[in-house]
């Protein structure tokens, strides 16, 4: 067949074209295929000890069957089915979850958690808890994710910011000759400016070489808070500016409810979780980091559910009133949280031990409620893929089986479903460990 296109003209162009595509890929990677918490429990630092994951989990789980003492009444709480097996199904993992891994993620509060404190108390807060850690680490009670909220660097907190860090990772390195726990990650918190970043990354740098720590380990994480953090006076969205600025460091952006409400001039009884105000930082964050693999997280209820009657003799109307107060905080942090995952964000933060119920009833309720439907889903459309295929046709849809393919990947790690679970779906581990719809449809055509 005769064509018009010279050859050198052809594959000028198309060089072009491949570094552009090129650099597309590499500012859009896709979803990271590790594992990402679905909560974060953010406590003071002067309250951490090494073995906070266990002694709170515990708490937790006294706290669930004190006030879900059975599937029926937890279906209740939460307007769950108990005429089938579906309340009692979520309820079981629940108690399963909150006795073998409770906490998810642990960050370490020096910020709005800790306060303002004198310079010599933090000092001691800081080395104190680094050396909780590294006491945790050697007796394998931390939780699988954890790190440390630093002060923001602004100009009235940056050295008090710099300074908690320096300490806390000097202790740290020191008292495991070293190591750093595994999924180690230091928050950035109220970042407005890429400069804020840039500047943590070059100080990672420095502690690095100072602690002969491997090149790269130190992450961090930045939170939005501010409407400067949504849209810059340009009228642009900054928050790639700042992940660039983080010269690859940045893994998480979260999302601080409450100071964003305020910095929109939402006053105190309407700053919650699904005000409008937030929906759309949520969304313009979304849109901003898309595929790009950074991990996203939506913010805290405040409402803790917690009942205002304490002490032992307690009469049948305080106790009442105190069930009362804890179900109605539950089936309210609940729906923030299932608004949050209908939204597209999987984690979010807790802010106490009575908020963990809420939390993974709210994620399994999410994920097992479709379970049956995209496993058929599934199954349909891997094997009209595979028809499509063998026959030659041009089968479009891949970013449709992706999608189903990305609700068992989050379902899984969870914990909503186990692995057994998955291979309803007809697919093999391995190509569900894969994370890629394409490449099953590339391997099953060999």
């Amino acid at each position: 067949m005769s064509v018009s296109i010279p050859s050198n003209k052809k594959d000028q162009l198309f060089e072009q074209l491949k570094k552009a595509n090129t650099r597309f890929q590499k500012i859009y990677p896709g979803d990271r295929s590790d594992r990402q918490p679905v909560h974060t429990l953010y406590g003071g630092a002067n309250l951490f000890k090494y073995d906070a994951a266990k002694a709170l989990g515990e708490r937790s789980l006294e706290i669930f069957q004190t006030y879900a003492p059975d599937a029926e009444t937890f279906g209740n709480v939460f307007g769950l089915d108990t005429k089938t097996d579906f309340s009692s199904k979520i309820y079981q993992k629940v108690i399963a979850k909150l006795k073998s891994e409770a906490i998810e993620d642990f960050r370490i509060d020096f910020e709005d958690g800790y306060g303002n404190r004198s310079n010599e108390e933090e000092d001691e807060t800081a080395a104190f808890a680094a050396k909780e850690v590294a006491k945790g680490m050697k007796e394998k009670t931390l939780s699988p994710f954890i790190g440390i909220r630093i002060k923001p660097f602004t100009e009235e907190m940056k050295e008090r910011g710099l300074r908690t860090l320096d300490i806390f990772v000097s202790t740290l390195v020191k008292e495991t000759n070293g190591i750093l726990p595994e999924n180690f990650v230091v928050m950035l918190p109220k970042v407005t400016i890429p400069e804020q970043p840039a500047t943590l990354a070059g100080f990672f740098d420095i502690l690095e070489d100072e602690l002969t720590l491997a090149k790269g380990s130190l992450k961090m994480e930045m939170m939005v808070e501010t409407t400067q953090s949504i849209m810059a006076i340009d009228g642009t969205n900054p928050l790639n500016k700042f992940i660039e600025a983080s010269n690859g460091r940045c893994i998480a952006m979260h999302f601080g409810t409450y100071d964003y409400t305020a910095s929109c001039s939402i006053t105190a009884r309407y700053q919650e979780m699904d005000h409008p105000v937030c929906d759309f930082a949520h969304h313009m964050t979304k849109v901003a980091l898309a595929h790009t693999g950074i991990w996203l997280s939506d913010g805290a209820t405040n409402t803790m559910p917690i009942g205002p009657h304490r002490g032992e003799n307690l009469s049948a109307q305080q106790l009442q009133e105190n069930r009362e107060v804890v179900w109605r905080a539950w089936k309210k942090g609940y729906d923030h949280i299932r608004h949050s995952l209908w939204n597209g964000f999987y984690q979010g933060w807790d802010l106490n031990p009575a908020q963990f119920p809420m939390r993974y009833t709210a994620v399994y309720a999410f994920f097992l409620e479709s379970y049956d439907d995209a496993v058929e889903r599934l199954k349909t459309f891997v094997e009209k893929a595979a028809r499509a295929t063998l026959i030659g046709d041009v089968f479009d849809d891949a970013a449709t089986g992706q999608g189903l393919l990305n609700y068992f990947l989050r379902a899984l790690n969870s914990g909503a479903i186990t692995e057994e679970e998955v291979l309803a779906t007809g697919l093999t581990l391995d190509e569900i460990r894969g994370r890629s719809f394409k490449k099953i449809l590339e391997n099953r055509k060999k």
